[in-house]
C-alpha cells in the first residue's frame, strides 16, 4: 500500500486534501523542495511545484501528476469534490483567504493528514536507525575530544561536522551542549562557557539522514564526580532503563512516562523533572506520539519514540539519557547503543 492508500482510508469521496507543510509534502510524494503544493482526492495525486524543480519532481514523485504551481487555484475550482481539508497549522492566513474563495468548504485535517506518518514502515525504520547510527558514532568520536579548557560551542561544533561529514544532510535540532550549572538548563543550547573539572556535561544532539531524523543525549563528567552527580545519575538511569522494559505495542503512552515519573519522585526529585519522557521521532524530530502524563495514546508497533528522562538541579547541573526505541508487537528494539553507564572523561 502507498502512503497515499493510507490517507485515503480517513476521508471521503467528496473531499480534497490539501498538503502545504514540507515534511507531509516528502511522505507523501517523496518530493524533497518545500517549494510545492500536494492534492489528493480518491482518484487523484497532484504535485504542484515552479519551473524550478519539474525534472526533479518527475523524478521524485513518479506517482503524481506535476502541474505548475501557477495554475492552482483554477485547479482547485476544477475539482468535482466540494470539502478541501487543510493542514491548519502551516496555513497562513493570506492562503487561507484564498482557499475561501476556491468555492469549497473548508475543513481543518492538520492531525488526520498526520496519522499515517505514526507507524513506521520497514523502509522508515531503517532510515531512523541509520541515523542513530551515525549519532552513536559521533559520540564515540566526541567523548575522545572533551577536554577541560575547551568551550561547549567548540565540542558542539565537532559533534555537527562529524555527523554532515559522514553523510548528514543536516541537524536534527540545534545541538544542546551545557555544562555546569548549565546542564540544569534541559535546552541549554552550546554558549561560549569553557568546561572544567568537575562539570556535568550534557549532549543532546541528533541528524538528519535521507530525510529521517536522530535524536540522543548521553551526560557524561569531566575529571571526577561527586557523590551527588553520581546519585543524580543513577536514578535517571534507573528510570530510563525501567520505560525502556515495559515498552510494547499496547502500552499507554501516560504508564510509560509514569513509569520514569514514578522513580525521580521517589527518590526526592520529582520537581526537577518537569518535561515528557519522550517524543515519537521521524521526518521531523517531534512527532506523535507523546511519552507524557496527558496522552491518551497507545503504542503500537511501528511507532518510534524517544525515552529521555531528567533530572535538573538549578545552580548543581543535570543529567538526561537518551535512547531511541522502535515498537514492536513482542517488545521493543533500542536503536541507540552508546555506553550508558556513568562515563568520567
Amino acid at each position: 500500500m502507498n502512503r497515499c492508500d493510507k490517507l485515503r482510508k480517513f476521508f471521503s469521496y467528496d473531499e480534497i486534501v490539501y498538503i502545504t507543510s514540507y515534511p507531509n509534502i516528502f511522505y507523501y510524494s517523496g518530493f524533497t523542495s518545500p517549494d510545492a503544493v500536494l492534492i489528493i482526492t480518491k482518484c487523484a495525486q497532484l504535485l504542484f511545484t515552479d519551473s524550478r524543480y519539474t525534472i526533479q519532481a518527475h523524478i521524485q514523485a513518479p506517482d503524481f501528476e506535476i502541474i505548475d504551481i501557477g495554475d492552482i487555484d483554477k485547479t482547485i475550482r476544477s475539482l468535482k469534490e466540494k470539502t478541501l481539508c487543510f493542514e491548519e497549522d502551516s496555513v497562513t492566513v493570506a492562503k487561507y483567504e484564498r482557499l475561501k474563495n476556491s468555492g469549497k468548504t473548508l475543513k481543518p485535517f492538520a492531525s488526520i493528514i498526520k496519522k499515517p506518518r505514526m507507524v513506521k514502515d520497514k523502509y522508515e525504520m531503517g532510515k531512523i536507525a541509520q541515523a542513530e547510527q551515525l549519532g552513536d558514532q559521533a559520540f564515540g568520536y566526541i567523548i575522545n575530544r572533551i577536554t577541560p579548557g575547551r568551550s561547549e560551542k567548540e565540542i558542539a561544533l565537532e559533534l555537527e561536522f562529524f555527523m554532515r561529514k559522514n553523510g548528514a544532510s543536516a541537524l536534527s535540532f540545534e545541538t544542546i551542549c551545557a555544562s555546569g550549572v548549565r546542564s540544569a538548563m534541559p535546552h541549554g543550547t552550546a554558549s561560549d562557557k569553557i568546561i572544567e573539572k568537575g562539570d556535568l556535561l550534557t549532549m543532546d544532539f541528533g541528524c538528519i539522514l535521507d530525510g529521517y531524523c536522530s535524536d540522543m543525549t548521553r551526560t557524561v563528567v569531566i575529571g571526577k564526580a561527586d557523590e551527588k552527580q553520581k546519585e543524580i545519575y543513577d536514578i535517571v538511569l534507573r528510570a530510563q532503563l525501567a520505560v525502556i522494559d515495559i515498552l510494547k505495542a499496547g502500552i499507554k503512552c501516560s504508564d510509560a512516562d509514569m513509569a520514569a515519573r514514578k522513580i525521580i519522585t521517589e527518590c526526592g526529585y520529582g520537581k526537577n523533572f518537569g518535561h515528557s519522557t519522550g517524543h515519537s521521532v521521524g521526518i521531523e524530530i517531534h512527532e506523535l506520539p507523546v511519552l507524557s502524563p496527558k496522552s491518551g495514546d497507545v503504542l503500537e508497533a511501528g511507532n518510534v519514540v524517544s525515552v529521555e528522562p531528567g533530572i535538573y538541579i538549578e545552580d548543581f547541573g543535570g543529567v538526561r539519557i537518551e535512547d531511541l526505541v522502535q515498537i514492536t508487537s513482542e517488545k521493543q528494539v533500542n536503536l541507540t547503543k552508546s555506553e550508558k553507564n556513568l562515563l568520567i572523561i
